[in-house]
């Protein structure tokens, strides 16, 4: 058992990565539950594994879990969702020293935390994530959100989770490309500034999404720890040091609002993609050398993940991802600040980059 606390003053939380831990939950969660009762989100893939095993773990407590199953996928994360969870959630009964659970990955664990944070003004949330993306990036930090029209995660609030149970095990029923989706999270931390990580993904990768438990553990562990540390630093992105966690996501929110927040490209692998797209970039400006971007892409394509624009089924020219990239929250001032690399394990944040010099870079690259 591993715990680690994000560092927020009064509104600090633990995180506690245990093999297990679901099957331990009356434990965990007993403290959570004010009225003898827990508001649990799920969505249909979850709710069908892991649902049934969350309600033997609560059995012979005094918890009675409320649920709601909600369709799977990015859809969910909309308006029309929102408005039906928050219409259930006040037709239940919920009151403000009631606890959400949310069980699931990262589109669950984003919706349940935007409800939380907005319906009578706020009651309290909990996180079980149950993929690896949500486990070592989604699940912590605060950010929730719901998309829109105009592009993914504009419609939001920061709301810190009161605890955060993280057990290893529930992906064992992951599917292989959500799996490797999360990994593109994984290898994010090393190349944002700690460069052995990197290394020790390059090693171990295969381990992890061959599903070796020691691998995964260790991965979960690490990433859980570094995402703290930057946001116990820079909770609301203030800084510019949480920004860093952005490494590859603004190509890649651009790739999937192309491919219209769909099953095409799920997030983690346009992040792959993007990742690899803020390399070449990089190399283009003259701040990366060429054979570190190279390594880059080599270990994704080695693992399976999108490493180009071709890789990633997106046809599409460089004029119109840009217009996608307009839409990006971080705009400030007709100005939107890029992620990109001095090499591996030393990403920055470059806020003069222009937006056709992008364009053209994305016309030229496969």
């Amino acid at each position: 058992m591993t715990q680690i606390t994000v560092a927020l003053g009064e509104y600090s939380y633990p995180i506690l990565v245990q093999p297990g831990a679901l099957e331990k939950a009356a434990k965990h969660l007993g403290g959570f539950a004010s009225n003898q009762r827990l508001f649990v989100l799920t969505d249909e893939h979850v709710g069908s594994h892991l649902l049934p095993r969350l309600e033997r773990a609560l059995d012979g407590s005094v918890i009675d879990l409320v649920v709601k199953v909600l369709p799977a996928g990015e859809a969910s994360k909309s308006w029309r969702q929102l408005e039906m969870v928050t219409d259930w959630l006040l037709a239940e009964g919920v009151e403000r020293s009631d606890t959400l659970v949310a069980l699931g990955g990262g589109v669950i664990g984003d919706l349940t935390g935007f409800a939380a944070a907005i319906v009578k003004r706020g009651c309290g949330f909990v996180q079980i994530p149950t993929s690896l993306l949500a486990q070592v990036d989604s699940s912590v930090g605060g950010k929730t959100a719901i998309n829109s029209s105009a592009g993914k995660n504009l419609i939001g609030s920061f709301n810190q989770p009161r605890f955060v149970l993280i057990d290893p095990l529930v992906l064992n029923s992951l599917p292989d490309r959500e799996l490797r989706a999360g990994y593109a999270e994984v290898i994010k931390y090393g190349l944002i500034n700690d460069k052995h990580f990197f290394d020790w993904c390059e090693t171990n990768g295969s381990r992890l999404l061959a599903r070796d438990p020691d691998a995964l553990s260790e991965a979960i562990i690490h990433s859980v720890r570094a995402k703290a540390l930057i946001v116990g630093e820079d909770e609301k992105e203030l800084s510019g040091r949480r920004a860093l966690l952005n490494l590859g996501h603004t190509f890649g929110h651009a790739l999937e609002a192309e491919t219209g927040f769909s099953g095409r490209l799920v997030h983690g692998e346009a992040v792959a993609a993007g990742m690899a797209l803020a390399f070449g970039y990089s190399v283009r400006r003259g701040h990366c050398a060429a054979a570190e971007a190279e390594r880059v892409t080599t270990h994704l394509q080695s693992v399976g993940l999108p490493y180009s624009l071709a890789s990633a089924s997106v046809r599409a020219s460089g004029q119109r991802l840009v217009d996608h990239m307009m839409h990006d929250k971080k705009m400030s001032g007709g100005t939107l600040p890029f992620l990109l690399a001095n090499g591996i394990g030393q990403s920055f944040l470059a806020k003069d980059v222009d937006l056709s010099d992008v364009a053209s870079f994305l016309d030229e690259t496969d």
